[in-house]
């Protein structure tokens, strides 16, 4: 009877510190379980090549909040929205999600995991909730400038001069940088940034491998990775899942953290390269407009002696009694938005700034229509 009371009053305090902390009422290591792109990625397996360790990654976002499964991965970054902050204020819970898709630690095998749990991730704070101009091109060179070798982007819209100056700034310094494409209805192609050739584009895919119908398709798509259903961390300390190529895009910039820290004299370009060149090859052969490269295959882009590799092997459906999935992972939606578009970035006032870019499309925008490697 101690033993049951014991146990009893164990659970109760508990629960009421998840309570506290903000966290649902569910077991951390069921959150692990239903990481469902862990296994598929094969990350266990990945992990004994690299973890990240000495890699900081750039979440250009809408902040990123305290979570125990982040605690001391998170840096201190900045704020474009509230003037003077650290960036470490997340309103929405979507840059916490994607800075736990690339670089959670959980706590052995509770919580969730990152693709990445060794690297740093720098938080830049650029959405709110809501519509609103955002800085991405000085929020790039912030990155850049304090030593980011990845850069995400799970966001996208309009793009403007400041942006396209700090992506070849971006180039110079030898960072990579990835972007989510696009998800459908709000986009039907790939979208800015994502469509800029020295950025990689990332569509998503489900749990069969198979391109998820929310992911657009395009000529400038490079790559495709897990984004359907994905559980990560969540502003508040509790945990979210989201449907979108913004996830996808998180996923990916894990990756090439893993590569940068395994391979520290390797270029941005040959990161990219490596990405692409071991990616499993879906849709059309070769590079097509589905699939891109294809499907990130995570154990093949750490190896030695890089090829093909096995292919990434598909998740188990998803169970009946699976937590309900909160609304589908999207970068500070504003209210009027369809759930499951990526927010776009209203960057000099007006969208219509890539109409009026439209001209200038073969000496700035470049978008690719590419029968290899990216440029």
């Amino acid at each position: 009877m101690t033993r049951f009371i014991a146990a009893v009053v164990a659970a109760v305090l508990a629960g009421s510190s998840a309570a506290a902390y903000g966290a649902p009422a569910i077991a951390a290591d069921a959150v692990r379980n239903k990481q469902w792109h862990l296994k598929y990625l094969k990350v266990e397996e990945a992990h004994r090549s690299s973890t990240g360790k000495g890699i900081t990654v750039a979440v250009i976002d809408s902040g990123v909040a305290g979570h125990p499964d982040l605690a001391g991965s998170v840096l201190d970054g900045t704020d474009f929205v509230k003037r003077g902050a650290d960036g470490r204020t997340d309103r929405s819970g979507h840059g916490t999600g994607m800075a736990g898709l690339i670089a959670a630690h959980g706590n052995g095998n509770n919580g969730a995991l990152g693709i990445a749990p060794d690297a740093k991730v720098l938080p830049i704070r650029v959405l709110d909730r809501g519509r609103r101009n955002a800085e991405v091109g000085p929020a790039i060179d912030y990155a850049v400038k304090k030593g980011a070798k990845v850069i995400n982007l799970s966001l996208g819209g309009s793009i403007d001069p400041a942006t396209l100056s700090a992506v070849e700034e971006a180039k110079a310094a030898d960072v990579v940088i990835i972007a989510s494409a696009g998800n459908k209805p709000a986009e039907f192609d790939v979208i800015a940034p994502a469509f800029l050739k020295d950025i990689v584009a990332v569509g998503a895919t489900n749990r069969s491998g198979e391109k998820a119908d929310v992911s657009v398709s395009g000529a400038a798509l490079d790559l495709m990775a897990p984004g359907e259903d994905i559980e990560s961390t969540d502003a508040g300390g509790g945990y979210r899942v989201g449907t979108g190529t913004s996830d996808a895009a998180a996923i990916v910039s894990g990756a090439a953290a893993l590569i940068r820290s395994k391979y520290p004299d390797m270029s941005a370009p040959e990161v990219v390269a490596r990405l692409e060149s071991t990616a499993t090859d879906k849709g059309a052969p070769g590079v097509d407009k589905d699939y891109g490269h294809g499907v990130l295959n995570l154990v093949a882009a750490l190896s030695d002696s890089p090829g093909s590799g096995p292919a990434p092997s598909a998740a188990p459906s998803a169970s009946a009694s699976s937590t309900p999935t909160v609304a589908p992972t999207v970068a500070a939606p504003p209210d009027n938005e369809l759930a499951g578009s990526t927010t776009p970035l209203i960057v000099g006032g007006i969208a219509a700034v890539v109409v009026l870019l439209g001209g200038l499309v073969g000496a700035f925008l470049l978008v690719r229509r590419r029968s290899g490697s990216s440029g």
